[in-house]
């Protein structure tokens, strides 16, 4: 079937962002199609139960279809959903969360609450990638970022969803160039940006960020959320949730912050309660958690894994949990141990629906109840969803 051409029409987005349709009795999925237009497309790689194909034209286009802003969609590897309109990729990726659920979970959770963002200029986290200049090497080397082909990095000029400062390097609009801000023989590095302040791995790695009415200690190197604005609603509305949920959340009893990172949400969360655990298996993160987190009367920081916490660790009750685990959701042991011992309210911040859902099921096997699911777009013109699961006793 390699090769085949095809007219079909697009049932909805799919998790990725690419468009679904059904080929043959296998799905097929074609990025930069839109929910409801009708293309044709060839097939590019055939797997046992479904397809991968190229867009070739699009023959009735879908009323979500917008003009993508960016000259380089298609080319660079991010913003695939940028050739839909913003209220069709909060319905897209609403649909995508309940079916992650459904699908994996295997239960129909609440209707989710959508926190919508700006869709531009949002992203004050990013990596990207070094592009040399054939024989001048690194006194030439322009900035670039990954290519929807892959293996390949492009250079870029510009940016519609990166923070103003991060922009202004791009444009030359700088006191600095993108070669002078390049680390020396580094072929992917990080920049973080906001409120003025620029930092990056190589030259000026460390500073301070303003969050809502506190300032916290971050590097370029470390893991930051990429949204500052989307973060600060999300670490309102836990705040407002904590103190609201007092038949939930024990304030007599500590809370934990699991996979803390440079210990952001409990900054804003610890002084509710007299005691906090931190755990964050990244060292350099966990320093800087010591240094954002000094106003706290008592603390106690585990340089730990999950899964190893989750057995060493776990040594006292808790009133509350905040879990922030990477794309590969929670440590197995640390699911099982959550579900068996876990507090009144777990607050379980994810950035993969499939990994939430999977957890959700093991944690509501043990006695919780999905309470309430939120989601957060800290990445507008992408298939990212970032989404909050509160899980109650």
């Amino acid at each position: 079937m390699t090769g085949s051409l095809f007219k079909t029409q697009i049932e909805k987005i799919a998790a990725g962002g690419a468009g679904l349709a059904r080929l043959e009795g296998k799905s097929a999925f074609i990025e930069g199609s839109a929910p409801g237009e009708t293309v044709l497309c060839r097939v590019t790689a055939e797997h046992r139960s479904w397809l991968q194909a190229e867009l070739l034209e699009i023959v009735e286009s879908s009323p979500d279809r917008v003009q993508p802003v960016c000259p380089l969609w298609g080319k660079c590897g991010g913003c695939n959903l940028q050739h839909l309109s913003y209220s069709a990729q909060l319905a897209a990726k609403t649909a995508i969360l309940k079916e992650a659920f459904v699908r994996i979970g295997g239960f129909c959770p609440p209707q989710p609450m959508v926190s919508p963002a700006e869709p531009w200029e949002y992203r004050n986290r990013m990596q990207f990638h070094a592009v040399r200049q054939g024989q001048k090497g690194e006194a030439d080397a322009l900035w670039g970022l990954k290519a929807r082909k892959k293996g390949d990095v492009i250079s870029v000029a510009d940016c519609p969803i990166a923070d103003p400062g991060i922009r202004a390097v791009l444009r030359g609009e700088s006191e600095k160039t993108q070669s002078q801000l390049l680390p020396p023989g580094q072929d992917r590095f990080t920049v973080y940006a906001r409120g003025g302040l620029f930092l990056s791995e190589g030259g000026a790695s460390r500073g301070k960020t303003r969050v809502l009415d506190r300032e916290l200690v971050l590097d370029a190197g470390a893991f930051f959320q990429s949204n500052g604005a989307m973060l600060e609603k999300l670490i309102i509305d836990l705040r407002e949730i904590v103190n609201g949920m007092t038949d939930n959340a024990d304030r007599t009893l500590p809370m934990a912050d699991l996979y803390c990172g440079v210990g952001t949400f409990a900054a804003f969360l610890g002084d509710m309660f007299s005691h906090v655990d931190l755990v964050e298996e990244h060292t350099t993160a966990l320093a800087l958690a010591r240094e954002n987190l000094t106003h706290l009367t008592s603390a106690d920081f585990f340089a730990q894994r999950g899964e190893h916490w989750a057995h060493s660790g776990f040594s006292r009750r808790y009133g509350f949990i905040c879990a922030d685990p990477p794309r590969q959701g929670l440590d197995p042991a640390l699911a099982r141990r959550l579900a068996a011992d876990g507090p009144p309210l777990l607050a379980y911040i994810s950035c993969d629906p499939a990994t939430l859902a999977r957890d959700s099921a093991l944690l509501t096997a043990g006695g919780y109840k999905l309470a309430e699911l939120r989601w957060y777009d800290f990445y507008p013109q992408t298939a990212h969803i970032e989404s909050l699961a509160l899980f109650v006793r």
